[in-house]
């Protein structure tokens, strides 16, 4: 069979990769999925049910074994001479999302694992467009806004991963002289905003487990500011957003925020959590420097769930320039909906998924 476009993925079976996949699947493309040896029995399963929602024949689709911190990705050489000939698209979203990560792991995957995969995507004769997947927060500890055609910076990074990611990103930027790049730079992505479904509890969720401890007590001390706003996305919009401009030529070349336009102050998250799980908001805020202080003592993660990887967020006034993206999406009718909008929806998944 002849396909139109043949599609190359890393980071299978990720919880955006498995959404992303799902959207690009079609009778006419094919799909190749990059899968860690532990991870080839849940792709297996992950595979069967997207070739059955949408309705492509599993035939479609291969799983390929490989780790991109190897040479060649670490495939066979029948697999990377198979892919080397055909893909047309590659998508790289493996990555460590994890903001303890520790500085080699870090680096072993999200940096040098990037460059393996720009050094086989430069390989491919056919290649139409290669798509990579960052953060918002390669802009590290800068503070006011940040533009999409920024990168390069030296104000530094509050952790691992954010480095590593920058360094990546650097990476991929230098291939947009030579190949038909997109970079994707998401902010804080967060579940579905209908179903509320997601696939850990970080970030966010840290605060929502925090209030749910006890709701009418806990509301009271707004452990937000309103001098700085945590950008949100729900994974929905970043995959159709990935969807759409991986095939528009006009974001060949760009560097797009997969960011809220008009995100909330920590402070307004605080009460809009606050006010679903007990119908009040907040009635104290202290100082932020105060709380920040409070929430980095040794013991506070054990008494609030709270995280001491998490708590910088809450504090540095930065801000995401969505201008390239609005323009972008406009045409394909897509928006980035507001937390306010789909809260109740991540709330009620929660509560009917206590444990993950």
């Amino acid at each position: 069979m002849t396909f139109d476009r043949t599609i190359f993925v890393t980071g299978f079976p990720g919880f955006i990769a498995e959404r992303l996949v799902e959207r690009l699947a079609a009778a006419n493309r094919q799909i190749f999925l990059l899968v860690q040896p532990q991870f080839v029995e849940k792709a297996i399963e992950s595979v069967e049910e997207i070739a059955e929602r949408t309705a492509t024949p599993i035939e479609n689709f291969a799983l390929i074994e490989g780790d991109i911190t190897r040479p060649d990705l670490e495939m066979s050489s029948e697999d990377a001479g198979l892919v080397r000939e055909s893909a047309t698209d590659v998508f790289h979203l493996a990555a460590i999302y994890d903001l303890a990560v520790a500085k080699g792991p870090a680096y072993e995957v999200n940096l040098e694992g990037t460059r393996n995969v720009n050094a086989f995507a430069a390989s491919l004769p056919k290649l139409k467009r290669y798509n990579y997947i960052s953060t918002c927060y390669v802009a590290g500890r800068r503070t006011g806004p940040i533009r999409e055609d920024e990168l390069r910076h030296d104000a530094g990074f509050r952790n691992f991963y954010e480095e590593s990611k920058y360094l990546a990103e650097s990476e991929v930027e230098k291939l947009k002289a030579e190949l038909p790049v997109t970079i994707f730079r998401p902010s804080v992505v967060v579940g579905d905003s209908q179903s509320g479904e997601t696939a850990k509890y970080d970030g966010i969720y840290h605060l929502i487990e925090y209030l749910k401890i006890a709701p009418a007590v806990l509301r009271l001390v707004n452990v937000g500011n309103k001098d700085v706003r945590l950008n949100l996305v729900p994974v929905d919009f970043v995959v159709d957003a990935i969807a759409a401009l991986a095939f528009d030529d006009e974001s060949k070349g760009k560097t797009i925020a997969l960011a809220d336009p008009s995100p909330l102050s920590t402070g307004e998250l605080f009460d809009v959590i606050a006010e679903k799980l007990s119908g009040k908001r907040s009635a104290i805020g202290p100082p932020a420097a105060l709380v920040e202080r409070l929430l980095m003592l040794p013991v506070t993660p054990k008494l609030t769930g709270l995280p001491h990887s998490g708590v910088p967020y809450f504090f540095l006034a930065q801000t995401y320039d969505t201008s390239i993206a609005d323009k972008l999406l406009k045409k394909h009718g897509i928006t980035c909906p507001n937390f306010r909008d789909y809260a109740a929806n991540l709330l009620k998944f929660v509560a009917m998924h206590p444990q993950l």
